[in-house]
This record gives structure tokens, C-alpha cells and sequence, in this order.
């Protein structure tokens, strides 16, 4: 039986799963800004870039994906000898738990996707790439390397956008490894993927994949994955959109799952949250059933983040705890909203949701030893001054480095408890740990990018940390009038005195 204590026990399995991913790899680039007018050469909006993103895209996409769950990933791919491909080996490099063998043929351009974005809005999607198939040569190279790197490996995961990397013949050694083997499918023929464990068509592409056979309602769904079954494949989980997904496995009954999705804002990359859920899921000991059911809870989560986004264990932790009143680590039953103690990922994402939004993000920073009334004071006030308030604090061997070996008193995770008890900061996010980065917020910074940075009146604007790189995007500074006769230092005195 799928309950919530057993779909998080699945997860805590994850760390141990090794997957190989193999498609075709792609750079997804994000280009945001604003328009204010229309050009005089032709009738079309101007945007004017405030900043770019890069992120792995494709099979890239799936394996951040599996890894975001706490996977091992071997990538192996093919891309070109070009600019994109030194981009993409970077953003790959910054991924934990990932290998990429990445073969290289400078004959076809790195595929690179380039999205233009008008604050939530996509305006355009330019697609540089070939879809021509690899050489016999080539594929015979890629087969081997994944041989290699499928050792040690629970389970295959092929992600195939028919862009040449995944042809017949790969496929046929794939199946051949003796792994079960997961698919996230293109095109029409089907029978190329016989003897695949799962695989996972939106409505559409089953739609395609079968002749024309409608795909409107649960019958309609269930008929045409049986078809698909008819043809070799194991399973076949349906991606319905709005209608959620469907699970048909010729073991099990079929099992309709209605989407978990609150708020869409951005459907890219879904499908590689799904198939990269299932597959891990299974890898951990899930059945089918189970497996599904993790990823369309992992589907809902990603479709409320903006751009190609990973999901990430501890999403789908927190979302079952909520739904199902569960305490992961300790109960809050005062009925107040905590503010969330983030990780730097999970905070670029927040402030990301909060910006597509229309909110306006500020920051601010400090060692929060003994929190204080001018502590109070100063957060209350910068926070009416922004949307939503994202605080910065000093991690235990930060406050040591710059207070004293006898600092902090309290620990960084009482401190950020109590800072994120306080009802005018909306995330927690400790920095300072890494002594490279000295012990400023100015990375974090960097990585958040908030329309204002708050300091108190005792700075000026040119010398907060941070503040010409918000203020060269059209952020602010803004100096906050300090609560006078409060400080931590003195407070130690006078427990010290009193003594």
C-alpha cells in the first residue's frame, strides 16, 4: 500500500541509487529583462537584459534532476567543440553526485536553447542544434562508453528529444545491458523500445505514438497504453497536464493520478522531474504504483518554479509532510508561519517564484548572536520596504572568525531559528562557511540578486558589501535607522558584570 510514511521512507533510499543517463544533451539558456517599448524598425517589443542563466538542459536536465533526489548520475552524451559546450561542462561541473562523459563530434553544434523572458512572460525560444544522427562511428563510441559507465549503475534512464544521440542502434545495446531501462520517448515508432521498463508519453505523443487513438478520458488513456504494452514495453506512465498522469503496468491495475500542481508557472523541463523521479524512485525499492505517485508529486512541484528547475528530495519531503500533517524533525503548533532555513539552491529558486510574481526581494545580513530589540526593530523596517525579506546569516566558523573564539553563543541553527520565527523575514540562508569566500554575503548576494540591499545608517551606500553590484542591475541600497543603546557586545558586558 502507497501511504505518505512509505513514500518517505523512498526517499530517504535515494543516496544510495546510482543511474546512468543517456540523450541528448542540451545548455538552456534564460535570457530575463524588461519592455517598456516597441522598437521604431519594426512592429516588436524591445528587452532590455537585466541578467542570463545557464542550466544543463535535455538529458543535462534529467540528471540534475536525479541528482537533486540524492542520486549518483553517470552522463553520457555527445555535444559539439564550441563556446556552448564550455558553458555546459560548467554548469555540469557544478552539479554534485554527477559524472559527464561527454563525446565530442564538431560536426553538430552543442545543442543550446535560448529563452527570451519579459518578467514571467516567454517571448521567444531560439533553438541552435542539428538533428541529424550520429555517424555509425559515433554511435558505436557512444555505446561503449555507456557499457563503461553503466557499472555499478541500478538503472538505465534515456532521454531521447530526437536530436540525433538517441538512434536504433543505441537503443537495442541499451536493452541489452540487462538493466531495466526508463524513457522519456519521441516520434511515432514505439517498437523501438520494446523491452523498456517504463516509458512516459505526454497525452499528445501517446496520442501519435498509437495510430490516433484518442486519449481524452481515463478509458481513452488506459486503451492506448495497452497498446503500447501490446508492443514490448513493461509500463507506460501517461503525462496528462491538468489531468494528471496514468500508470498502466501489466502487473498492476491502472492507477490514475490527478495532478498535484497549486500555481503553474513554467511546464519546462516537467517531463525530466517525472521520468528522473520514477526511475530513482524504483532504483530505491519503490514499486511502480510508488513510484509514480513520487513523481507526480515531484511533476506539481516543478511546474510552480520558474524556468528549467530541479526538484530536489527535500521538496518532496516537505510537500508530504504538509499534506499529510506529518512531523519530519519537530512540531510547530502555535498555528505562526516559521520562515524557512534554505540552502543556496532552494533560495535562488524562492526568490525566483517570488520575482515571477511581481514581488520585490530585499536582503539583508548579520551574526544574529543574541537577537535584540534593535534586531526587531531594524528587520521590521526593512521589511516594509520590500515584498518579501531574505536574511543572510553568519555561519558558526564565520561569527568565530570575525567576534572571537568565545562566538557565537548560540549555534547557527538555534540562530536561525529564532531569526526565522520573526515574522518580517520570509527565508533563511547561512553563508560563510567557505573560507574562499571570505566572511561577506557578497556570493550569496551575487547568486540572489534582490532589487535592494538593507544596511543600517551607521554604513554608507558605498560601503555595503554588495551594494554597486545590486545597485549596476537598478537595485537599491537603502540605510536603515538603527535602534540606539541595543548591541550584542554590550549585552555580553553586562551578563558579564552581572556574574
Amino acid at each position: 500500500m502507497t501511504t505518505p510514511e512509505t513514500l518517505l521512507a523512498i526517499l530517504e533510499k535515494l543516496k544510495d541509487v546510482k543511474i546512468l543517463a543517456v540523450g541528448d544533451v542540451m545548455l538552456d539558456q534564460f535570457v530575463y529583462g524588461e519592455v517598456a517599448r516597441i522598437s521604431p524598425e519594426a512592429p516588436v517589443p524591445v528587452l532590455s537584459v537585466k541578467r542570463r542563466a545557464h542550466v544543463p538542459g535535455g538529458v543535462g536536465n534529467v540528471a540534475a534532476n536525479l541528482c537533486g533526489l540524492g542520486a549518483s548520475v553517470n552522463l553520457v552524451s555527445v555535444a559539439g567543440a564550441d563556446v556552448a559546450r564550455t558553458t555546459l561542462n560548467r554548469v555540469l561541473a557544478d552539479i554534485p553526485n554527477l559524472t559527464p562523459h561527454l563525446l565530442t563530434d564538431p560536426s553538430r553544434p552543442t545543442i543550446q536553447k535560448d529563452r527570451f523572458l519579459a518578467g514571467p512572460q516567454q517571448m521567444l525560444r531560439v533553438d541552435d542544434e542539428s538533428t541529424d544522427p550520429i555517424s555509425p562511428a559515433f554511435e558505436t563510441d557512444l555505446l561503449a562508453a555507456c557499457k563503461d559507465a553503466a557499472k555499478g549503475c541500478h538503472a538505465i534512464l534515456v532521454s531521447d528529444y530526437g536530436k540525433g544521440i538517441v538512434t536504433d542502434g543505441l537503443l537495442k545495446g541499451l536493452l541489452g545491458l540487462g538493466l531495466p531501462v526508463f524513457i522519456d520517448p519521441k516520434g511515432r515508432d514505439y517498437k523501438r523500445y520494446k523491452g523498456a521498463r517504463l516509458v512516459t508519453p505526454n497525452r499528445k505523443e501517446l496520442g501519435d505514438a498509437t495510430g490516433g487513438m484518442p486519449t481524452s478520458s481515463d478509458a481513452d488513456i488506459v486503451a492506448a497504453s495497452k497498446h503500447l504494452i501490446d508492443m514490448g514495453i513493461q509500463a507506460v506512465l501517461a503525462t496528462r497536464s491538468g489531468d494528471g498522469m496514468t500508470l498502466v503496468d501489466g502487473k498492476t491495475n491502472p492507477t490514475h493520478l490527478r495532478t498535484q500542481a497549486r500555481e503553474v508557472f513554467d511546464v519546462s523541463g516537467a517531463g525530466d522531474t517525472v521520468i528522473a523521479t520514477a526511475c530513482a524512485a524504483f532504483c530505491a525499492g519503490a514499486d511502480m504504483v510508488a513510484a509514480a505517485a513520487l513523481a507526480n508529486i515531484a511533476g506539481g512541484i516543478i511546474v510552480e518554479k520558474v524556468g528549467t528547475a530541479a526538484i530536489r528530495a527535500a521538496d518532496l519531503q516537505k510537500f508530504l509532510a504538509e499534506a499529510h500533517n506529518i512531523d519530519l524533525v519537530r512540531g510547530n503548533d502555535s498555528g505562526r508561519t516559521i520562515a524557512p532555513v534554505m540552502d543556496w539552491q532552494e533560495a535562488k529558486e524562492q526568490v525566483e517564484r517570488w520575482r515571477a510574481r511581481g514581488l520585490k526581494i530585499g536582503f539583508t545580513n548579520g551574526c544574529f548572536d543574541l537577537v535584540h530589540q534593535g534586531h526587531v526593530t531594524m528587520l521590521d523596517k526593512c521589511r516594509r520596504h520590500c515584498d518579501r525579506l531574505v536574511l543572510g546569516l553568519n555561519c558558526d566558523e564565520s561569527v568565530a572568525r570575525l567576534k572571537g573564539p568565545a562566538r557565537p553563543v548560540n549555534r547557527q541553527d538555534a540562530r536561525a531559528q529564532v531569526i526565522a520565527a520573526l515574522g518580517s523575514v520570509d527565508a533563511v540562508v547561512l553563508f560563510g562557511s567557505d573560507t574562499a569566500e571570505g566572511d561577506t554575503p557578497l556570493t550569496l548576494i551575487k547568486t540572489l540578486r534582490p532589487d535592494m540591499i538593507f544596511k543600517g545608517a551607521d554604513y554608507t551606500a558605498d560601503t555595503v558589501v554588495g551594494g554597486d553590484f545590486v545597485q549596476s542591475y537598478g537595485g537599491r541600497v537603502v540605510l536603515i535607522d538603527l535602534e540606539e543603546g541595543f548591541s550584542t557586545t554590550n549585552t555580553l558586558k553586562k551578563l558579564g558584570s552581572a556574574a
